[in-house]
């Protein structure tokens, strides 16, 4: 009949909406997997490449250890052997040079003149020794050696000349203390040290100018403490002097009597002789610093 719908068409119609709702949700659900797959691709490529990373790292690492000197623990054995191949391939110095090095900028010549009447060059009479022991130019020296003199002149280590003047006498230490007019840059000064610990067999070395040669060093040891000693030329009795076998001649007078470390602890002052002849035969005497420090006016220590 007219009008009537047909059962068949109402069916077909009505299932549309199901089919739109199906195929949107498989839209949906693939959109969805292409999400998780992307997602889980650079998840996988991050993890890939913090992977490459770290090897290369550690790739690096073995790189430099196989590179790198190997490094271990120094021995007792290796010192010893360093120490050995030093000795073996560089000479060192001995006492007499070292102590020589450290004294020698602070010994001086000291010459004794006499005033020529002509009005020509004063004339030399002797040469003895010295040490500065102020860097004011302050000179210690003995007696005898400029005993006398109409002029007293110093030469320094670095070659300069100079007038002096007698500032103080101990006749019973055979010490004197001169003052330079004139004195270098940067003067040198002597180390002294106490002979309270100097003890027989120490060893020490005589820097002076025997005959005028020098300067010259000798080396010896201490032969004996608290000696007296009367000299040829004098009257008066020297005591409480160092004796010592380094060699000393006329000339060694005055100049300083030093310590392996270069320390004065003496002012040479004599040599012992049975004979008549000036020449060492193997006593020599030097005044203890403690006395030619005093004779200065200051406390050595």
């Amino acid at each position: 009949m007219a009008g009537r719908l047909n059962p068949t068409n109402r069916s077909d119609q009505s299932d549309i909406p199901v089919q739109a709702r199906e195929i949107a949700s498989a839209h949906r659900a693939g959109r969805q997997s292409r999400f998780l797959r992307r997602k889980f691709y650079a998840r996988g490529l991050r993890m890939r490449w913090i992977a490459a990373g770290g090897l290369c790292a550690l790739l690096l690492v073995f790189a430099y250890a196989a590179m790198a000197p190997s490094t271990r623990q120094i021995t007792q054995e290796d010192i010893r052997a360093a120490v050995l191949h030093t000795l073996e391939t560089h000479a060192l110095p001995s006492p007499a040079a070292k102590a020589y090095a450290v004294i020698r900028p602070a010994v001086v010549s000291v010459r004794r003149m006499d005033l020529e009447k002509t009005g020509g060059a004063d004339i030399e009479r002797s040469v003895g020794s010295g040490v500065v022991i102020v860097d004011k130019g302050t000179i210690l020296t003995n007696l005898h050696v400029v005993l006398g003199a109409k002029r007293v002149g110093v030469i320094f280590a670095d070659g300069l000349e100079s007038d002096a003047t007698i500032t103080g006498v101990w006749p019973e230490h055979d010490l004197a203390v001169l003052q330079a007019r004139t004195i270098p840059d940067g003067l040198a000064v002597a180390t002294i040290r106490s002979t309270a610990d100097l003890a027989l067999g120490d060893q020490v070395f005589a820097v002076g100018f025997p005959f005028g040669i020098g300067p010259s060093v000798t080396a010896g040891v201490v032969s004996g403490l608290r000696r007296e000693f009367r000299s040829p030329q004098g009257k008066r009795l020297l005591t409480n002097l160092i004796q010592f076998d380094a060699a000393a001649n006329p000339g060694s007078s005055g100049g300083p009597l030093v310590t392996a470390d270069g320390a004065v602890v003496g002012i040479v002052t004599g040599i012992l002789n049975p004979t008549q002849q000036r020449v060492f035969v193997g006593i020599g005497f030097a005044v203890p610093i403690e006395n030619a420090a005093a004779a200065v006016g200051v406390p050595p220590f």
